[in-house]
């Protein structure tokens, strides 16, 4: 089986035209899209800070989007579905580890709901209708999927995914994952902040930029001009 990766870093004008046409020609209309909240969430009842799993493609552009996002205090890109022992990059990167690239995202309930994060997450965060994809990226370890770290998450991800299969927004249903039950593994810390210390890598501008226009065009009140970054806040396991 094929290794697939993130694109080389490329260099010269006619490198940002393969990788312009690439990143284009891999564009999903299922990003991007204004989309109701979820009908049931759950109100703070703790002054504690909450954790959350997403995966929905290159670990890049969803911690960048969520790094973005009032309320949340670290988002930390890293690895969630298979075992501590081949959560590193080489390894996940050939599909065959049940690892998927995630983000673990910290944040004050009290500022902002786990149904808010999933709806940023559905909305602007990935195309939740790919299977084993997104983008210009292919296999198991760029699937969209949901780690919930207890069982009210779980039940607010699965009646959020109903509910918006039910109002038919999107081309197709939502192919978004629920998997209870996995740990997360920070990734290498060359990933980390990568679209915030990258911004002209032409990957990030063909793919990933424009997900940070769309949080800021469908959530303004929830868009945060300056991000919370890693090297800031730290990595947590």
């Amino acid at each position: 089986m094929q290794r697939r990766s993130k694109m080389p870093r490329l260099a010269g004008a006619a490198s940002v035209l393969v990788v312009l046409a690439f990143g284009m020609g891999s564009a999903s209309a299922q990003e991007g899209i204004a989309i109701p909240a979820p009908a049931i969430d759950h109100a703070p009842n703790t002054t504690d800070m909450e954790t959350a799993i997403f995966a929905g493609g290159c670990f890049w552009g969803v911690q960048g989007v969520f790094q973005h996002v009032e309320g949340v205090t670290n988002a930390v890109s890293g690895y969630a579905g298979g075992t501590r022992e081949t959560a590193h990059y080489e390894m996940v990167g050939y599909g065959r580890t049940g690892h998927a690239e995630s983000v673990k995202v910290t944040f004050d309930p009290k500022r902002v709901s786990y149904g808010h994060l999933l709806q940023i997450y559905f909305s602007v965060a990935h195309d939740p209708t790919q299977i084993d994809r997104q983008g210009p990226d292919a296999g198991p370890q760029y699937r969209s999927a949901i780690f919930p770290v207890n069982d009210e998450q779980a039940r607010i991800a699965k009646a959020y995914i109903d509910q918006l299969d039910k109002a038919k927004l999107y081309d197709t249903t939502i192919a978004t994952t629920i998997e209870p039950g996995k740990a997360f593994y920070p990734a290498e810390d060359y990933h980390q902040d990568f679209l915030a210390n990258n911004p002209t890598y032409p990957y990030i501008v063909f793919n990933d930029l424009p997900k940070l226009s769309n949080l800021r065009k469908l959530f303004p009140k929830d868009y945060r001009a300056d991000p919370v970054l890693v090297t800031e806040a730290g990595v947590a396991n």
